[in-house]
């Protein structure tokens, strides 16, 4: 029987805090049951085992991170959209490191079908890219510039991988600059000419 108070909701929960607390590859289900002051085995009747939990971490992390973006973008196109949506992705990744390293894991596509944040990511991300008069497959191209941009400037400063020679939010709006300059000139596909 499950112990009183436990829920996947807490559990998931207390989760992500501990990811932003001690990384997301330190959480387990062993150091998520001593928090609760319970036996690894109580965790077993809400969540089957740790990839479970991490999966279920990854969808509550990125179901905050939608929110966010999704808050920031409403109401707006094309650069302006592109800069709010780029800040809330980057304040977040650096505000929960542990959550945000949580979205990057690969999910099982069953579960990315049934994820209402997961299709709200793509709904939002993708609307956003239209403006830019954007359809597939440069849509889809698009998103993976954007999605390698983002992360590979937040993982590199949130690790002190860039110098101090000049200011890295100077450098993070240069960098949203020139995507959108690259979004308003995207290279179509071409068709058969």
């Amino acid at each position: 029987m499950a112990r009183a108070g436990l829920s996947v909701e807490r559990l998931v929960a207390a989760a992500a805090e501990m990811a932003d607390e001690v990384g997301f590859d330190n959480v387990s289900v062993s150091a998520l049951a001593r928090r609760f002051g319970v036996r690894d085995a109580s965790l077993y009747s809400h969540v089957r085992n740790l990839q479970d939990l991490r999966t279920r971490l990854a969808l509550h992390a990125g179901g905050e991170l939608i929110d966010r973006i999704a808050a920031a973008v409403a109401g707006r196109a094309g650069k302006e959209a592109l800069t709010a949506f780029a800040g809330a992705y980057r304040e977040y990744a650096l505000e929960h490191p542990g959550r945000y390293a949580a979205t990057q894991i690969r999910v099982d596509q069953a579960l990315v079908a049934d994820s209402p944040a997961l299709r709200r990511t793509a709904e939002i991300t993708y609307g956003m890219l239209r403006a830019y008069g954007l359809a597939e497959p440069d849509l889809t191209d698009a998103v993976r510039l954007l999605r390698s941009t983002f992360h590979g400037y937040c993982v590199l400063e949130s690790a002190g991988g860039f110098g101090a020679d000049r200011d890295v939010r100077a450098s993070w709006d240069k960098a949203v600059d020139a995507l959108h300059i690259t979004l308003e000139h995207w290279p179509r596909e071409r068709g058969d000419d």
